[in-house]
């Protein structure tokens, strides 16, 4: 029963940030890409308040996998980086936290460029 209750919360925290993300295609004019933007760094400055981590305990992965979780995962290991080796910490803790994540969109993107043929839409 506890799995069930796992998998429902994070069903209920992840759809929420889906529902955010399409109030703001539909309300707004920002595209896509910018509101991907938003999200990361959204999820970057609510790890910095100390709002994202209690989201995390509540939802897991509802609110690791969406792009919320890849700006927490950013901020998270920039925070352990710098307590870990100080100020040069900044610069190395958010890539190596999350280098697994972009190196998996990096190849994946390739495989999909190679079998499949982009287009520009016109």
């Amino acid at each position: 029963m506890e799995i069930v209750l796992s998998f429902a919360k994070a069903f209920l925290v992840g759809g929420l940030i889906c529902v955010v993300g399409q109030l703001l295609m539909d309300y707004t004019k920002l595209t896509s890409a910018r509101i991907l933007v938003c999200f990361v760094v959204a999820g970057v400055v609510l790890t910095a308040v100390g709002v994202y981590k209690p989201l995390v305990d509540f939802g897991g992965a509802g609110a690791t996998v969406p792009l919320l979780g890849f700006g927490y995962s950013l901020a998270m290991g920039a925070i352990e980086a710098v307590n870990k080796y100080g100020f040069w910490g900044i610069f190395c803790g958010g890539v190596t936290r999350t280098a697994a994540g972009i190196s998996a969109a990096v190849l994946f993107g390739l495989l999909n460029a190679l079998i499949f043929k982009p287009h520009a839409k016109a």
